[in-house]
Parts: C-alpha cells; sequence; structure tokens
C-alpha cells in the first residue's frame, strides 16, 4: 500500500535498485526502476522513487481536482435553502457533502507526495492553482441542478473512471470512492431533468434552458483539444491520463445523445448527428475562447466564487487554530502520561 519496497510480484519486472545500498544508487538507476513500474502497469506509491516532473505534474493535477471539488460546492449549495421540496433539499445537501468529502479524499493524497494542504489552498487563494472553469457559470434556476448532476457529473465520470487506473496508487484509489459517488450524482441530476421535461410546458422549457447552458461549458471540461494541451502526452506516458481529451470528449458525447432523447430535451448542436462510418457521432465546433477566457479569470462568476473561497477560509481559521490546540494538548498529554515511555 505505501510502497512496492515490500516487495514485487514474483513475475513483476524489477531492477537491482531496491536492493542496492543508498549510496551506490543513481539517478539513473531509480529512473529506470520508475518506469518498469509504469511499463508494466504497476502502481507507483509514495515511497517509490520517482521523477520530479511526475510528482510536480501529480500535484497540480491532484490540487486542481481538490479545489474543483471544494468550489463546486458553491453554484449547487446556493440551492439549497430554495430546493422545492424536503426530499430534493435532502438529496441535494448529501451532495453537497459528498463534494466536500472529495476534496478531503484528494487533498490527503496530494500530501501523500509531499505537499502541504495549507500551501495548497494558498495557492488557490492568490490564484497560483486553478479550478475547473465550469464551475464560474451561474445557477439561475432549479434546473441548473439537474444539469449540472446530468452534464457536469456526468463529464466528470467519463473524465475520473480511467484515472482508478492512475499509475499513482493513492490517486487511483481515491478515485474508487469518487466516481462511485459521482454516479449517484449523476442519476440524481438526470431524475430532475426527467421530472421537469415531462412535467408543465414552463417547466420543460425550464430544463431545456439549463441544458442550452451547460451543453458547451460541459465540453469544455475535457480540456483544450488534444494538439493545443500541453500536459496530456507527458501524463499519458506517465499513466495519469490513460485516455486524451479529445477521446474523452467523443465518450461523452456519444454517451449523453441517446439519454438527452430519453429526456426529450434537445442538445444545443444543430450539427449533431450519428457517423456511421466512424462509429461516432459528429457535433458541432467548440469556442476554446470562451474557455480560455474562464481560465484567465473572465468568466461570469470567477470573481464571486474566490472572493467567496477566501472569506470562508478566513470565517474558518478559529476552528484550525481550536484544532491545533487541542493536538498540542493533547500530544503534551501522551508525553507526559507515565505509560508514554
Amino acid at each position: 500500500m505505501y510502497g512496492n519496497d515490500f516487495g514485487p510480484a514474483a513475475d513483476a519486472p524489477r531492477s537491482d535498485v531496491m536492493d542496492a545500498p543508498l549510496g551506490r544508487v543513481d539517478a539513473r538507476d531509480l529512473e529506470s526502476d520508475f518506469q518498469a513500474i509504469i511499463d508494466a502497469e504497476g502502481r507507483i506509491e509514495p515511497r517509490d522513487a520517482m521523477p520530479d516532473a511526475y510528482r510536480k505534474s501529480l500535484i497540480r493535477q491532484i490540487a486542481q481536482h481538490a479545489h474543483s471539488e471544494i468550489i463546486g460546492m458553491q453554484p449547487e449549495g446556493n440551492w439549497i435553502s430554495r430546493a422545492p421540496s424536503l426530499r430534493r433539499k435532502a438529496i441535494l445537501m448529501a451532495k453537497v457533502q459528498d463534494e466536500a468529502g472529495h476534496g478531503l479524499y484528494l487533498y490527503a493524497a496530494a500530501e501523500t507526495l509531499g505537499a502541504e494542504r495549507a500551501d495548497l489552498l494558498d495557492m488557490l487563494h492568490n490564484g497560483k492553482q486553478k479550478y475547473s472553469s465550469i464551475f464560474n457559470y451561474p445557477t439561475l434556476t432549479w434546473a441548473d441542478m439537474g444539469a449540472i448532476g446530468w452534464l457536469v457529473d456526468g463529464a466528470a465520470i467519463v473524465n475520473q473512471v480511467p484515472l482508478c487506473r492512475c499509475s499513482y496508487g493513492p490517486y487511483a484509489r481515491a478515485m474508487v470512492r469518487v466516481c462511485k459517488e459521482e454516479s449517484f450524482h449523476q442519476r440524481q441530476g438526470f431524475e430532475i431533468l426527467h421530472s421537469l421535461s415531462n412535467g408543465t410546458p414552463a417547466q420543460h422549457a425550464m430544463a431545456q434552458d439549463a441544458v442550452n447552458r451547460w451543453w458547451w461549458p460541459s465540453l469544455m471540461m475535457f480540456g483544450p483539444p488534444d494538439a493545443e494541451s500541453p500536459n496530456t502526452q507527458q501524463s499519458m506516458a506517465w499513466g495519469i491520463k490513460r485516455f486524451s481529451n479529445d477521446d474523452l470528449r467523443q465518450r461523452f458525447i456519444d454517451m449523453t445523445v441517446p439519454q438527452s432523447e430519453a429526456l426529450g430535451l434537445e442538445l444545443p448542436d444543430s450539427e449533431l448527428r450519428w457517423n456511421a462510418e466512424r462509429g461516432h457521432y459528429d457535433s458541432g465546433k467548440i469556442d476554446f475562447t470562451e474557455l480560455f477566457e474562464v481560465i484567465k479569470g473572465n468568466g461570469p462568476c470567477n470573481a464571486h466564487r474566490m472572493q467567496h473561497r477566501r472569506r470562508a477560509h478566513e470565517d474558518g481559521a478559529w476552528v484550525r487554530e481550536a484544532a491545533d490546540a487541542f493536538a498540542a494538548k493533547r500530544r503534551t498529554t501522551t508525553d507526559a502520561s507515565p505509560t508514554a515511555a
């Protein structure tokens, strides 16, 4: 669980690095051992040797994922007090609570790479680290809760299920539970839209409007086109990512079109049609200019999301201080205990 130094499987490729005296191991040996694990579809664990670039890439990706879970609580939390029924309110509260848990799993995974959670949050708050652009759009109606669940969480599932086979063990294991809970979130969103679509004409129109607004941002969640993605090739070589941005985007489109037909809602793309020769749906061109503008901080809700996040962090300072004081008191008590020795 913690490192491949506990011994490989009998048939696993292995260099002599693990058995060599520490002073005799050089960077080339460590790189060779790391690559042997990657090539064998094995898992890199926290105590394993790994290239610094691999570690930094993971910290960047995992931190952005964790930040996205935490920021992602805001647009849905905004509707808890306005949910149309007690049942809807309870479900939405559970979902937002899940997102908080996902953030904690992921920050913990980043910490196994030597990152400090406080440092990661500082970088989020000062703009040095990003979160998913999708959360910089407003939630205007209750139907947006359905569109987020169906489209945004649906896109997240397509993105994240392959991460269950990520080459870094703690990240892969965290994603198993995250994906199970995201599947519930996606079904919850689909059920909201199904109810609205089959309700009154006004409710159907509300659902269609939400889908119109969230479809294109959901497609942008997979990142820029492969030709313009600076990290994809290396991440795939390391086994962090399993599929390219464009491949994942196509999977999502192919999955979502039949679901939209079941909902009785139209996806806002006049060029969307089945291509029998390719075995996939063709779709219209995505305006990635919008994505890059949102990433730069020019989205509809960028400033509001970060203002709220910083304020929440500042308001919670007393909780962190109390937790630190309690932990220090427990250490003092334990050290002074006669049984401590």
